[in-house]
Parts: structure tokens; sequence; C-alpha cells
């Protein structure tokens, strides 16, 4: 064999080679982003029409997560909030409409203490995306109802289903006391 085919099979493997860990590579990197967004990976990919453009925007949303300061709650505040969500329960009954207000304002509150930015519903969705992704249909579902509500567009079932979607949400933020 000449010097110069073995050189060529050389580059040639090399570049095999190479294209093997790039797959391979890119490959890990989707897993990880299906495995910590959950669902919302692949409404991402449909909202962005394809995998890379979601894969970038959900490393976006990553890099924008690492720099919130996520806090834990001491027991005593987890305790006050769960004191606040069951009264918020037991208005339901007299005042559906309002307890769903009630709710949505104890979410904001908990997410602002938390240390989640708390300015705008869409800013919401993409920083919670990254921890709670496999609950953000319950926020997406209970939002949609509360907004209908205000014009009087929810009936009481979808009033009733909006509080368990909330709850959904809730109890995560409230639990999820792990450290970042």
């Amino acid at each position: 064999m000449s010097t110069t085919t073995l050189v060529v099979v050389i580059v040639i493997a090399a570049v095999v080679v190479l294209a093997l860990i790039a797959t391979l590579w890119l490959s890990a990197r989707r897993r990880h982003l299906r495995e910590r967004f959950g669902p919302e990976y692949e409404r991402t990919v449909q909202e962005e029409g394809g995998a890379m453009a979601a894969e970038r925007d959900l490393r976006a949303r990553e890099q924008r997560h690492d720099q919130l300061d996520i806090k834990e709650l001491p027991a005593e505040r987890r305790r006050e909030y769960a004191e606040a969500w069951n009264d918020v329960q037991e208005h339901f009954v007299d005042r559906p409409e309002n307890s769903v207000a009630e709710a949505d304002d104890l979410v904001s509150r908990l997410l602002d203490e938390r240390g989640y930015p708390t300015a705008g519903y869409e800013d919401r969705l993409r920083d919670l995306s990254v921890e709670h992704g496999r609950t953000l249909d319950h926020y997406r579902a209970a939002h949609d109802v509360k907004v209908r509500s205000g014009g009087g567009r929810a009936t009481t079932e979808e009033l009733r289903g909006a509080m368990v979607h909330y709850r959904a949400l809730f109890e995560e933020l409230l639990t999820d006391q792990r450290s970042r």
C-alpha cells in the first residue's frame, strides 16, 4: 500500500470517527433536553418548526435559568402557603371565579418568593419549563380558564378543572425544595 493511499485511508477513517463522535454528542444533548423538559420538548419542536431551532431555544432557557437565584422556602413559609391554598380552595364553592384568580395570584407569589421572575406569563412559562416542564400543561390550562373566566366565559366545571391544574403546579413548586 502506498503512502498516499495510507494517508487517504487514515483521513477518511478520522472523518468517519469525528462524524460518529459528533452524532453521538448531538444525540446525547437531544436526549438530555428531552429528559429535562419532558413534554415541553415536543411542544417547542412544534412551535419552533424543528428540532434544531427548538434545541437552541431550550438551551437558551437553561442558560437563563442558571442565572436565576431559585431559593428553598423555610418550612414555616411552606406551611403558610399550604394554609393559604386551603383557604383558596374553601372559597371555591361560594366564589369559583374569584378562587381561580386567587389561585393564580398565590402561584405568582410563590414563584416570586422562590426567585422566579414573574413579569409576564410567557416568560414565566419559559423559566418554569427548565425545572417544571412536566407540569406546564397544567399551568397553561389553568391560566387559559382564568383568562376566559375574567369575561365570564368559563363554566363552573372548567373553573374546578383550573383549580386542579393550579394545585398540580403549586404543589410541585412548594415541595420541590432541592438546592440549585
